[in-house]
């Protein structure tokens, strides 16, 4: 096996990213069992879930709760493991990025939805419904993950061990 520490051509990061950029992302089930997408610019106008990145010190867990209330004002109950991807440069993305896409799929107690200024769009679909419309790619895998598995996936969960960020200062 040969091993390189020099970065492929062209794969040099941003100014000031030196790492991928972990994230978190939601496919929601309301009540009524259709999935919330929502649309936004940072994805090419495209269809995509709730989600971003997992600040410093916050948990996966705390970091779902936190941007699906932040973009959509909805609170989840149920949250289960979807599937990890890694978007790198990724086209349809409106600046070059490299993430790491931690993917969950959550129950919503309700279906009421505040979106923020990130998204321009929302609509409750059937699972059939969304994977017609123009999902930014990401999105298109989880949703055929949640047609192919549903809730199936273990539950996310705090961290057992965990200090403070207080510990690290």
């Amino acid at each position: 096996m040969t091993m390189t520490t020099t970065p492929p051509p062209g794969a040099r990061p941003e100014p000031g990213l030196a790492y991928p950029l972990v994230t978190v992302g939601a496919l929601i089930v309301g009540p009524s069992q259709r999935v919330l997408l929502i649309r936004t610019h940072k994805w090419g106008d495209r269809w995509g879930v709730p989600g971003g990145k997992v600040d410093w010190g916050e948990s996966l867990l705390q970091a779902v709760h936190r941007e699906v209330r932040e973009e959509t004002g909805l609170q989840l109950g149920e949250v289960r493991w979807g599937p990890l991807q890694e978007a790198v440069l990724h086209p349809q993305f409106h600046r070059r990025a490299h993430f790491v896409l931690i993917n969950v799929v959550a129950r919503a107690h309700d279906e009421a939805v505040t979106l923020n200024d990130e998204a321009q769009a929302f609509a409750w679909c059937t699972p059939a419904e969304a994977a017609g419309l123009d999902l930014n790619e990401p999105t298109a895998r989880l949703l055929e993950h949640y047609r192919a598995h549903g809730l199936a996936s273990g539950p996310l969960l705090e961290p057992p061990l965990r200090g403070t960020v207080e510990d690290v200062s």
